[in-house]
């Protein structure tokens, strides 16, 4: 209750302030009427999905638009009351020097002045519709992210090899069959060798994933399918009645994946071959710094592969780059992961800018890093969660082209 009673306080206070402006800027009273009544219907929304019974710390798609609406119109107040507080600073400093220095017999404040409102509100207006468009169209604003790494141990006859990479598919969250349609003939438009999922196909259960496996069964390629868990198969972010319950959901979900054509590597590998040579695919299960579940084994996966061996890494969480891999006594050419989404919201402008707040909790967070001549990719993840959207950070199918030899051949 106290949660509330803060979260109402502090949404009262930035409502006043973004109504001050309305009004401020504009005489019509249906306007200012009309900003009260969404900003009721918004709380109140929010209040009532974050009260009724929950499953766990991951939203469903109600709680997820409701807190999406949320943020929508609190970045529109967020913008505004800064620049409102100075506005108020200044006029309160102008009515005090008016009393204390120009004998004034009455404290006189000046009145807010339109040009200040105007300049806040259209400000304001620039994350709030952009929370609303990725909420709209940006979650499913698909795109292809093609890259081409050079290794001059490559062999020979995997020169070209070309790799569909996806990751988060968080399929509880989806609500339009026709974008996931897209988005799964997109990955299978790009005819790579193979095709690699890093984790999270779930929110939480399993059976989240059963009204989309058809469609995810259609992903083909010549050397198959291949797939590791992340933290969110795990089932760790709900309540189940018992272990073996959860357990149960976690085996469902490796079959369903199983009976969709993945090959399921848990702390395994497995060995891709042409013209007698071959490189081999070592698949962790998710391992993450901080409280994210500890189950990959890198030695366990790895225990039949040799050390000359060309090896891809698919392991969900990329800080297990930098804590385990890079530094680890086989050399891992390449590694696959995903689980930043970016954070879903970012400003990316090829060759100039590259940025999200997610950078400060990884130090990989997107795209194509190395160090010691080991290569990872991040992928920015097929779905979406908590926030029902993306803004800036748009949902990615990675391809990536093996080339033999270095970047200067």
């Amino acid at each position: 209750m106290v949660r509330w009673i803060i979260f109402i306080l502090i949404y009262s206070l930035f409502t006043v302030y973004g109504f001050q402006a309305i009004k401020t800027v504009t005489k019509i009273s249906w306007i200012q009427y009309l900003f009260i009544v969404v900003a009721i219907i918004v709380a109140g929304n929010f209040i009532y999905q974050f009260s009724i019974g929950s499953e766990g710390r991951v939203l469903n798609p109600a709680k997820s638009y409701a807190f999406g609406i949320l943020l929508a119109f609190m970045s529109l107040n967020l913008v505004m009351v800064p620049i409102l507080i100075g506005e108020d600073i200044i006029r309160l400093a102008l009515g005090l020097y008016d009393k204390l220095f120009a004998t004034k017999e009455t404290f006189y404040m000046p009145s807010r002045r339109k040009f200040i409102s105007t300049i806040a509100l259209g400000l304001a207006a620039i994350p709030f519709a952009s929370l609303l468009y990725g909420m709209y169209k940006g979650k499913y604003r698909f795109r292809v992210l093609d890259y081409v790494l050079h290794f001059e141990d490559l062999p020979e006859a995997f020169d070209g090899y070309k790799i569909t990479q996806i990751s988060d598919i968080h399929s509880g969250s989806f609500d339009n069959r026709k974008k996931i349609e897209y988005g799964v003939n997109l990955i299978n438009q790009q005819q790579s060798d193979v095709i690699m999922f890093t984790g999270d196909m779930v929110n939480n259960k399993s059976s989240e994933m059963l009204p989309w496996a058809d469609l995810f069964s259609e992903l083909k390629a010549k050397d198959g399918v291949y797939s590791v868990l992340g933290n969110h198969d795990y089932g760790d972010y709900i309540d189940w009645p018992s272990p073996d319950a959860k357990a149960q959901n976690l085996a469902d979900l490796i079959q369903l994946q199983k009976t969709m054509g993945y090959d399921v590597l848990l702390n395994e590998s497995r060995f891709i071959e042409r013209d007698g040579q071959r490189i081999a695919i070592v698949g962790v299960e998710n391992w993450g710094k901080g409280g994210f579940k500890k189950a990959g084994d890198l030695k366990k996966a790895a225990n039949q592969v040799n050390a000359e061996d060309f090896k891809i890494l698919m392991s969900h969480d990329p800080s297990h780059w930098e804590a385990e891999v890079v530094n680890d006594d086989y050399h891992y050419h390449l590694t696959l992961s995903g689980h930043t989404h970016g954070m879903q919201f970012g400003i990316e402008i090829p060759g100039w800018i590259k940025w999200s707040p997610v950078k400060w909790r990884y130090k990989q967070w997107a795209g194509i890093y190395e160090e010691l001549g080991q290569y990872i990719n991040v992928n920015r993840g097929f779905g979406y969660l908590g926030y029902p959207g993306r803004v800036g950070i748009w949902p990615e199918v990675t391809v990536i082209t093996l080339k033999k030899g270095s970047n200067n051949a």
